[in-house]
């Protein structure tokens, strides 16, 4: 059901609190935004596809939502569980699944959320297998939102993080940039793991073929990790308001989309006839 590598670097426990301090906020700040804006209205149904240990699904069932957590993880599903048992709001269920292969109904959300998945499956028939799966699973007029990683982004991050020069480095980014593969074979859990990146314009095609329209192409947490002092503005409720507004005014412009560490397609499944 998932790739060994992946497995492995999962199992270090490292995801349940990724996005809660540091740069890596601003990206759970922007996703949420999002959500905010692009969900239907609580009470609706939502598949959180993907959705490792709750950092999504716990606040959207705090909100109203009846989220049903799914993810290939079993550590990730056991710690989405023992959140939501503490939880004021807990979650509708939660269940080890893949996202190829969805264990729900025909037409029985109202939205359905891929914020990991697609970069996670490397290959495209995968990743339509997995928005067709979506598509399937919704109501009409439901939405999806999909996560993927720019294709660009990574090669002026390892500048600006000063990562050492590799001899074979300028023939390494060639082949990254032709094919968006990443491997790290030697499973080192402070690098990513096996995992494909996009080209914007290749997420909203995949998309389409999946049998959505594409209502929206936005980029989430843009370029701003790179500013060493992102920590501190975040911090400042002015600054990080500053910093919130400025990336939801540039969201949607197309000659930057691909500098976003990841951008977002939001797509509508057909309405009934």
């Amino acid at each position: 059901m998932i790739d060994p590598e992946i497995l492995a670097y999962y199992e270090h426990g490292l995801e349940q609190e990724r996005l809660s301090a540091d740069q890596r906020r601003i990206e759970f700040l922007r996703i949420w935004d999002l959500l905010e804006r692009h969900l239907p209205t609580a009470p609706a149904r939502v598949l959180d596809v993907g959705g490792g240990a709750g950092v999504y699904a716990l606040p959207l069932a705090a909100a109203g939502y009846e989220v049903h957590l799914i993810d290939p993880v079993p550590l990730h599903v056991e710690q989405a569980e023992a959140a939501s048992r503490a939880a004021s709001a807990p979650l509708a269920s939660t269940a080890v699944g893949d996202a190829r292969a969805l264990d729900a109904e025909e037409a029985s959300a109202d939205a359905v959320l891929l914020l990991g998945p697609l970069y996670h499956l490397t290959g495209r028939d995968d990743r339509i297998k997995a928005l067709r799966e979506a598509r399937r699973v919704l109501r009409p007029g439901g939405v999806v939102l999909a996560k993927a990683l720019s294709r660009f982004y990574p090669l002026f991050e390892d500048i600006a993080l000063g990562t050492p020069v590799e001899q074979d480095e300028f023939e390494k980014n060639i082949t990254f940039l032709a094919d968006g593969q990443y491997r790290n074979p030697g499973g080192d859990p402070t690098q990513f793991t096996t995992s494909y990146f996009h080209r914007p314009d290749d997420l909203a095609e995949e998309v389409q073929e999946a049998g959505l329209e594409v209502r929206a192409l936005v980029g989430a947490s843009g370029s701003v990790k790179l500013l060493p002092q992102l920590p501190e503005l975040l911090k400042e409720p002015e600054q990080r308001k500053r910093v919130l507004d400025l990336l939801r005014l540039l969201e949607s412009e197309p000659s930057i989309l691909g500098m976003s560490q990841n951008f977002v397609a939001i797509g509508q499944a057909p309405s009934a006839p």
